[in-house]
């Protein structure tokens, strides 16, 4: 039943309706509290819950009809709930219930965080999708070439004369201004091969996140080149994995890093997707290939590339040695190598693509 009210969240979302993670928790907790056999119940504890504003009301009565079929309640049921019932569809029965459920539910989120994604069960794979989803990353920023106006800072003589043109050519307050900041590139290089099979779906929802978030160019590695920046950037999820995942002619094939990357830079990186970008690759570092190729492209991309980061999702297992030709080959030409086995260095990840 929680994936049947998740997919009704997201198919609000689809409508318009903004109602973020936090509302579709309380709505949640709401339902948990009453009849969820009571389509009365479900929809006010919906409307409730999951509507912010006006606007959104003939929306939600529209996605509710077509979800759940038939015609939405005339008139709420008067029935007095008990001051958690009410908590949970204000949005506080998180904290404030005292029943064990949504403790444990929290609880077990907490742990899926550290869990190692190779060896989730189908049902915590499903949990984990929508916690990639929760994820807001920030972009890196540099410097633009352009200034803006700002309190303090260099004088600007151009605004500052023409303020005091303005005022008949009395003394005027100076302008001052500073250099602007715009957000960085990221390029994500996506490992799909077979020994990365039980990662390149979780990977992927979290190059979707990356991509819609900030400028971003995504391609997957295998045995050969597939850039898949188009289909990440659709709005839904679902939709943009099974678009990519098409558009993967060697999904869970073999492992040519050297030729993949070489590729990359001949068609993409050196024109200018690489350069000063920030360069994230996912792969465990096993390259049927050349491993000098591998080294020799990896130098090239440090030249363009502002930085290079490799996740590797074995580098946070313990007594683990990076012995891989692959790795060895490509580590001195790498910032940082970082774990990317679970939801936690994943987020790790995105602070470290941050302060890049």
């Amino acid at each position: 039943m929680l994936t049947g009210y998740v997919g009704f969240a997201r198919a609000l979302r689809q409508a318009g309706v903004g109602c973020g993670p936090d509302r579709v928790q309380a709505y949640v907790a709401a339902v948990d509290h009453l009849d969820p056999g009571s389509r009365d119940d479900l929809y006010w504890a919906g409307r409730l819950t999951l509507c912010g504003e006006p606007d959104d009301l003939p929306r939600y009565d529209a996605a509710f009809a077509a979800w759940f079929g038939g015609e939405q309640p005339r008139g709420p049921r008067h029935r007095k709930l008990r001051p958690t019932q009410l908590a949970a569809l204000n949005g506080g029965g998180a904290e404030q219930a005292p029943s064990g459920r949504l403790a444990t539910a929290a609880s077990d989120a907490e742990v899926l965080r550290h869990k190692d994604i190779a060896g989730l069960t189908p049902a915590e794979k499903a949990h984990l999708r929508e916690l990639i989803a929760t994820l807001r990353p920030e972009p890196p920023r540099r410097r633009a070439l352009r200034a803006r106006k700002a309190a303090r800072g260099r004088l600007d003589p151009s605004r500052t004369l023409r303020a005091m043109l303005e005022t008949g050519g009395e003394p005027a307050r100076p302008r001052y201004r500073r250099r602007a900041t715009r957000p960085r590139k990221v390029v994500l290089l996506i490992d799909v091969s077979g020994s990365m099979s039980p990662y390149a779906d979780a990977l992927l929802r979290f190059a979707h996140v990356v991509a819609r978030a900030m400028p971003t160019e995504v391609c997957t590695l295998g045995t050969r080149l597939t850039r898949v920046s188009r289909q990440l950037r659709h709005r839904d999820a679902e939709f943009a994995l099974t678009s990519a995942t098409r558009a993967v002619p060697d999904y869970e094939g073999g492992t040519r890093l050297g030729g993949t990357i070489k590729v990359f830079l001949d068609r993409w990186g050196q024109r200018g997707a690489a350069r000063r970008a920030v360069v994230v690759l996912f792969s465990d570092g096993w390259e049927r290939g050349d491993p000098a190729l591998l080294g020799d492209q990896m130098a090239r991309l440090r030249r363009l590339a502002h930085a290079v980061v490799w996740v590797n999702p074995h580098a946070g297992k313990d007594g683990y040695a990076p012995t891989q030709s692959g790795i060895v080959a490509a580590l001195p030409h790498v910032d940082r190598l970082l774990a990317g086995h679970s939801l936690d260095t994943l987020r790790h990840l995105l602070k470290e693509i941050n302060r890049a």
